[in-house]
């Protein structure tokens, strides 16, 4: 006797078995819970890593004895390796005509002289200049005696509240020696000149970075001009 029995039929495309729906119904449900820990794991380890690396930073920051000379004097300091210029003045020495404005090198406030040049002080650590020569606003005048750029602010009131003052002077005096040395700005006309000419537009470009948010523009360029005739304009 036999009997007719045929081979199952092959499903049909896209046919999900009852198993096969369960199956892919419970790695659905599992899937967020994974992600939600895997990125707890992540933030974890993103946490402790910065952990790390500020105990590392707090560990690596040191002392150091230097000497600042300043003014012509030398002053012995021990300061923090990320101590700048600023704050070596104003909290180490007691110097507080050298401004804290914005403290990000934006305002031109606390601008001093270093080697003669011109520097935003809180954009320079202190343990780079050991040796150097650093004048502020204090080291201008002899005596009862203004320095020429000094007192030709004075002369033009180039100032109103005052607190910009100290670092519009200092760079004011830098300003002139860069330009007597040839040194064009963006705006010379003739950079192979042995000197740039100290007219508005000129004061304007090279001053552009110290800021007087009480706007006594006019004035402290006809200041700076005043001073510039005087050869004793530049500091040394």
């Amino acid at each position: 006797m036999t009997t007719n029995s045929k081979s199952p039929e092959p499903p049909e495309f896209g046919y999900i078995s009852r198993r096969g729906m369960l199956k892919a119904s419970a790695a659905l449900a599992i899937a967020p819970a994974a992600a939600v820990v895997a990125t707890h794991a992540q933030a974890a380890g993103t946490a402790n890593r910065a952990a790390s690396f500020t105990s590392a930073r707090s560990v690596s920051a040191t002392r150091i004895n230097l000497t600042l000379q300043v003014n012509g004097r030398p002053y012995p300091v021990s300061v923090d390796t990320r101590t700048t210029v600023l704050d070596a003045l104003r909290e180490n020495l007691g110097m507080k005509g050298t401004k804290k404005g914005c403290d990000h090198g934006q305002c031109g406030a606390c601008t001093v002289l270093i080697d003669g040049r011109r520097i935003n002080s809180c954009l320079t650590l202190a343990v780079m200049h050991d040796g150097q020569q650093i004048t502020t606003i204090e080291g201008l005048a002899k005596g009862e005696a203004l320095h020429p750029m000094q007192a030709s602010f004075l002369k033009h009131d180039g100032f109103q509240c005052g607190y910009c003052t100290p670092g519009q002077i200092c760079s004011s005096i830098g300003m002139l020696a860069e330009a007597r040395a040839g040194m064009p700005s963006h705006v010379t006309a003739d950079l192979l000149a042995n000197s740039a000419s100290v007219n508005d537009e000129e004061i304007r470009e090279r001053m552009s970075g110290n800021i007087c948010r009480c706007s006594a523009y006019p004035n402290i360029i006809a200041a700076i001009k005043d001073a510039a005739t005087a050869s004793t304009a530049v500091a040394t």
